[in-house]
């Protein structure tokens, strides 16, 4: 330090080193804070893109057969048929089987028929239909009141004898205005409104179709049921 300033401030040597070390340990500091506080260039952070979503391959896509849509009974498998036994069974209901079975595979499926059931009127041989009914041992009531010769002859459709009582359930989608008139509780017109229907929608599926027939209602439905089939 100068002498000058030496002299002028009157400080001895050790105050002075002291101060000078202070002041140099001050400038160091001061440096360091500077050096470490200047601005700085910062990098843009590096964007992420996210990865790609692969598509989905065709194998992994449904096809139209896999997804079952519309009615229940358009899903069905393949090579079965479903009709329903009723009537003097053990197991009366549903029964799926094999397409080409017949009437003695549904009957053997629901358990076989009752002792004492009366199946002569039954064509056991029959292949079966999709959504036909089966009715066993089902017993005619008395034919209604009705002209003269309305019965079909021997044999024919419906299996009405030369009486004119069935001998077993009238075929809904063979028989005749003549022959379903023989029903109780069906004329002449409520038998006509029944070809119309067969005829408008291609036949009788179940027997359960009566209802939509005009003039069956639930009561007349019931006593027609175990009296008719497909």
């Amino acid at each position: 330090m100068p002498m000058w300033v030496q002299l002028r401030c009157g400080l001895e040597p050790r105050t002075l080193a002291a101060l000078t070390v202070v002041l140099i340990a001050a400038s160091v500091f001061a440096a360091y804070h500077f050096w470490t506080g200047r601005p700085q260039t910062v990098r843009a952070p590096v964007r992420e893109t996210p990865a790609a979503v692969a598509a989905p391959t065709a194998a992994a896509m449904p096809t139209a057969a896999a997804v079952p849509t519309g009615d229940p009974a358009s899903i069905r498998p393949s090579g079965v048929v479903v009709v329903d036994v009723a009537g003097k069974v053990r197991r009366p209901g549903i029964q799926r089987l094999p397409s080409g079975s017949r009437v003695v595979d549904a009957l053997n499926a629901a358990g076989g028929s009752r002792p004492g059931t009366d199946t002569t009127g039954l064509n056991r041989a029959r292949v079966l239909t999709d959504g036909e009914q089966i009715v066993v041992g089902a017993t005619a009531s008395p034919p209604a009141p009705g002209p003269v010769g309305n019965a079909g002859g021997p044999g024919g459709p419906g299996g009405l004898g030369g009486s004119g009582s069935p001998s077993g359930p009238i075929s809904l989608n063979a028989a005749t205005v003549e022959q379903l008139d023989t029903l109780p509780g069906v004329g002449p017109v409520l038998a006509q409104h029944i070809i119309d229907y067969r005829n408008r929608h291609g036949g009788f599926r179940s027997v359960d179709e009566l209802r939509q027939v005009n003039g069956i209602g639930n009561r007349r439905f019931t006593d027609l049921r175990p009296l008719v089939q497909p």
